[in-house]
């Protein structure tokens, strides 16, 4: 089934909402580092955004495929190098998702003071997670809608300001301008232009759902989001620094500086129309992280870098698996923070600009390992190291910068107690067929050492056991008494571990007439022997005068040091005793 790709209008608003929201936090941001050159930071940023539209146009133009800076490392680094940008990108739509949804959460509880802010941003979570499930054609009229309201409510807003001012004249932006800066002016641009680079961000998420988009469609939504970041962040700075001061700006409005300027400008009407608005487009770019992410890590699952298992799609197309993983991650990240996502802040930051640096480092060895792929545009090398520059510029300034709140982590803490975590299960994902196979190798060996182990100790048992089999009874008897000698093999086998015995007759030397006796003897030891196979059994006939003596000397003899035995039946009864002779156990 061939699944409908999207146009401008839809692809625009899909990922434009997701960079068009900023200004709602970010003309606040950039006043509060750079002050009355505010403005100018964001027009500073409007041209490093220029320069990235060619080079993500050249890498998605030469490689259309979902994934973004993962897919531009993955076609010319390796896949280690391409998981890194991954991680990256997933924890910053993760920040990006939970921090839009609780920020619109907030804007909303302006206008319904009874909503529950934590139960309500879960709500909100799950309604876009439904909803990119439901399709991306079905997400993309909503984004269009909420993309279309939102530049709706930005005009009227800056109509309305720009009324007020011509009413009423520019003497705060006058007052504002001459407010001395703290420290030097070189600095105050610097941090500013480093807090305002979060205004583009969202920007790279065209590039991870390329896929769903009709042929020179992604070119045109990078246009589209640059002409929007360009006019309208450096505008609402200039008209936030025309109307409010500098000092209001830093302590009283730095989450609703736009709805401020509405009251101020016109009245509560408007100031409620652009509180409904930020809740619109914020929860816009909400949507937009569950699609970058969806195309993201479903890349990632064809690569076998994620299992299989998340590449089952519904009957609209769509990887639910990954969109509830997804949810539910954002739900626990949001629940862990106990709803102060303004600690994901330093994740957000330095993930969304490595994820710029890396596309800039991807379209570079774009250009010397694969050059002889077809592209439809070319970023100029210097434009590419400008690019570049400027994004670690603003990196290693976020870095630096000191947070507002005393007691909060600085970014790179944050970042990394998300970032290690995350990078390590991706590692163990990417490299599970090696770890699986050295914890069989470790499954072997141990096994192995375990076998040797027990062969060892049954080797010794088993010397032991035969040690113990092959000790020696010798049985003295006087007659050829069958019976007797079957109660004495019965005996030995119910009650003693031998499995060799000497039946013994001692015959006296003055008696030399034994030889019928002898023959019969021998003869009912080899009867006895058949019927215990068993026990070997040995017939001997020793001349001499039985006692103590002879028993010494054969001991001596045979190397027999216990366990000999007499056993006398006198009758029908079965009777013996222990004495001591020499050393010897005799039985009689």
């Amino acid at each position: 089934m061939n699944k409908k790709k999207l146009g401008v209008l839809a692809s625009t608003a899909i990922c434009g909402n997701d960079i068009s929201s900023s200004v709602l936090y970010v003309s606040a941001l950039s006043i509060g580092f750079a002050g009355q050159y505010a403005w100018i930071t964001l027009l500073i940023v409007a041209v490093v955004l220029f320069l990235f539209r060619k080079i993500y146009g050249e890498v998605v133009g030469a490689l259309p495929l979902n994934g973004g800076a993962y897919n531009a490392l993955l076609n010319t680094t390796s896949k280690s190098t391409a998981s890194l940008a991954a991680t990256l990108t997933i924890l910053s739509y993760m920040a990006t998702a939970v921090i839009s949804a609780n920020e619109a959460m907030h804007y909303f509880h302006h206008v319904f003071t009874q909503l529950p802010i934590m139960i309500a941003t879960v709500g909100l979570l799950l309604v876009f997670a439904v909803l990119t499930i439901s399709g991306i054609t079905e997400s993309s009229k909503v984004a269009t809608g909420i993309f279309i309201f939102h530049l709706f409510s930005l005009s009227l807003l800056a109509f309305f300001i720009i009324m007020y001012l011509l009413q009423n004249g520019f003497s705060q932006f006058l007052e504002n301008w001459n407010l001395p800066v703290e420290g030097s002016i070189t600095m105050a641009i610097f941090l500013g232009f480093s807090a305002s680079m979060l205004g583009i961000s969202g920007f790279e998420s065209s590039a991870n759902f390329v896929e769903e988009q009709q042929p020179g469609v992604f070119r045109k939504t990078l246009l589209n989001m640059w002409i929007v970041v360009s006019i309208v962040n450096p505008l609402m700075a200039f008209l936030a620094l025309s109307l409010v001061p500098i000092p209001e700006i830093r302590s009283e409005y730095s989450t609703t500086l736009l709805s401020h300027m509405g009251s101020l400008s016109s009245g509560e009407w408007l100031s409620t129309l652009i509180s409904i608005d930020a809740v619109l487009v914020l929860s816009g770019a909400v949507l937009t992280s569950y699609i970058g992410v969806s195309g993201l890590l479903e890349r990632m699952t064809l690569d076998r870098i994620l299992p299989q298992f998340f590449l089952r799609k519904n009957k609209r197309g769509s990887s639910y698996r990954i969109i509830v993983m997804f949810f539910i991650l954002s739900v626990s990240v949001l629940l862990i923070t106990n709803g102060n996502v303004g600690v994901l802040a330093g994740v957000y930051t330095i993930s969304f600009l490595s994820v710029m640096f890396l596309f800039g480092f991807g379209n570079i060895l774009l250009k010397v390992r694969r050059a002889k792929l077809p592209r439809p545009e070319t970023a100029k090398w210097l434009s590419v190291f400008v690019a570049i520059t400027a994004v670690i510029v603003a990196l290693v300034g976020n870095i630096l910068m000191e947070p507002q709140n005393e007691n909060a982590p600085s970014n790179v803490s944050v970042f990394l107690s998300y970032f290690i975590p995350a990078i390590i299960f991706i590692s163990v994902m990417l490299n599970r067929v090696a770890i699986l196979r050295a914890l069989l190798g470790v499954s072997i060996y141990i096994f192995n050492y375990i076998k040797n182990w027990f062969l060892q100790i049954s080797s010794h048992l088993n010397n032991v056991i035969n040690s113990i089999n092959a000790q020696q009874f010798v049985y003295f008897t006087k007659r050829d008494n069958i019976a007797v000698l079957n109660k004495v093999m019965l005996y030995i086998k119910n009650n003693e571990h031998t499995k060799n015995l000497k039946i013994v007759h001692v015959a006296t030397p003055s008696n030399v007439d034994e030889s019928q006796f002898i023959s019969s003897f021998e003869k009912m030891v080899a009867i006895i022997d058949e019927e215990y196979p068993e026990i070997d059994v040995e017939a001997l006939i020793v001349e001499g005068k039985f006692g103590p003596e002879l028993i010494k000397e054969l001991s001596d003899k045979w190397k027999v040091p216990i366990n000999f035995m007499f056993i006398a039946s006198p009758g029908d009864h079965f009777l013996y005793k222990v004495e001591d002779l020499g050393g010897v156990r005799l039985i009689i």
